[in-house]
């Protein structure tokens, strides 16, 4: 099966990524194959769509969304891809990734293909009357049945999802995931390693939605929420429970003598990449006179430390913000950053992200200022804190992780 949209082929070879790097192997592309499958998959549906009837989910660079609106609107004769025409129809789109977002409304931008979506959250607002949902496969399970829960209880009684990804990512258990949402779960014929699994017929017989969880966890004596695309989920993973372990000790931010201000505790905390925010909301209740930053890409981990923080009673010192690496933070505005930097990108094993945090991190800081950081012992950090921030101890060390204290220069 193939689209068959006279322009589809010529706006897909125009998208860009959002990576300014050097070529490399693992450097990510606009369009995979698949997006294309996807698209040619959902191609039968998408015929018959009007507007309002379609929505798509973690679209990376917008081969998705630009091409479902393009699909969904009448073909003019003369009329290409840069001209804007044929791209009228609104498609309701979810990403949970800002830098997804940024990387979406680039493309567009550069394509002048304005209006031919719309933003929104997860939720009603995306799925209400939807009756075509493509989504790329998560990585997790969790992510994927909060998805198709929310379209199995919120879009049209006909809706059929679609969701595809590179088959080495793909399992089994994910075909009994969304059969727990809909009675029909098909998988496609492979196609370029790619393969997409078609939903159809909402499950009547439903209960409440899974997400978010909330779970006690008493050893460090925190109340952890998690939406399903948060990092960890419900949990404590290993590498923030050893700086958690060290930031409680008599060495942590508030018994050094670095500074004054260490001393008598900050005056303001980031939590940079703060997944579900137990570091965030560790710092609030450990200072209680200081303002806490939880800050990070996801959409579902901003909306987590948000229900963290009012789980452990301070909701109201804890200030989320989505955005991409701190980019948004001022400078000089911190006096403790927390990080537990993502040291793969997708299902890329990549440290650009942790980079970005650490010269974040080097901005944000007063002088005099201090950076936590834990990271995978293999990965040899130090060197690179020390250029982005300052001088950098060791504070514990395992097999697999390493936790660091940076004082900003």
């Amino acid at each position: 099966m193939t689209t068959s949209h006279p322009d589809l082929a010529a706006l897909l070879a125009r998208l860009r990524t959002d990576d300014t790097g050097p070529d490399r192997e693992d450097a990510p592309v606009a369009v995979d194959a698949a997006d294309r499958l996807l698209l040619d998959e959902a191609a039968p549906w998408l015929a018959d769509a009007r507007p309002g009837d379609v929505a798509v989910v973690d679209d990376r660079y917008g081969a998705l969304t630009l091409g479902t609106a393009l699909m969904t609107s009448p073909a003019t004769p003369g009329d290409g891809p840069a001209s804007g025409s044929g791209t009228t129809a609104a498609v309701r789109v979810h990403q949970d990734a800002c830098t997804a977002e940024s990387a979406l409304d680039a493309n567009t931008a550069a394509l002048g293909l304005g209006g031919a979506f719309e933003h929104h959250a997860l939720g009603p607002g995306l799925l209400a009357g939807a009756r075509v949902v493509l989504l790329r496969l998560p990585r997790g399970l969790a992510p994927l049945r909060d998805v198709a829960e929310h379209v199995a209880r919120e879009a049209a009684p006909d809706v059929v999802l679609l969701a595809g990804g590179r088959v080495k990512h793909m399992t089994h258990t994910m075909n009994d995931v969304l059969a727990e949402s809909f009675e029909d779960v098909r998988a496609s014929l492979a196609r370029g390693k790619s393969r997409v699994l078609v939903a159809s017929s909402p499950r009547s017989a439903r209960g409440p939605l899974t997400y978010p969880v909330t779970t006690d966890l008493p050893d460090v004596g925190l109340r952890v929420a998690a939406f399903g695309a948060a990092f960890a989920g419900a949990g404590l993973d290993l590498g923030t429970r050893l700086l958690l372990e060290q930031l409680g000790s008599a060495g942590g931010p508030a018994g050094a003598s670095a500074s004054e201000v260490t001393v008598a505790g900050p005056r303001d905390v980031v939590d940079l990449g703060c997944g579900t925010g137990l570091l965030a909301a560790w710092a609030a209740r450990r200072w209680p006179d200081a303002r806490v930053v939880a800050a990070d890409r996801s959409d579902a981990a901003v909306r987590s430390a948000a229900l963290t923080a009012r789980e452990n009673g301070v909701g109201d010192r804890v200030r989320t913000v989505r955005d991409d690496a701190g980019a948004t933070l001022a400078d000089e505005s911190a006096d403790v950053v927390l990080l537990n930097p993502p040291f793969h990108d997708g299902a890329a094993l990549r440290t650009d992200t942790a980079h970005r945090m650490f010269a974040t991190a080097g901005r944000v800081l007063r002088p005099g200022g201090e950076l936590w950081c834990v990271w995978n012992s293999h990965l040899r950090y130090r060197p690179a804190l020390e250029r982005a921030v300052g001088p950098t101890t060791q504070v514990a060390r395992t097999p697999r992780f390493t936790v660091t204290r940076s004082a900003r220069r």
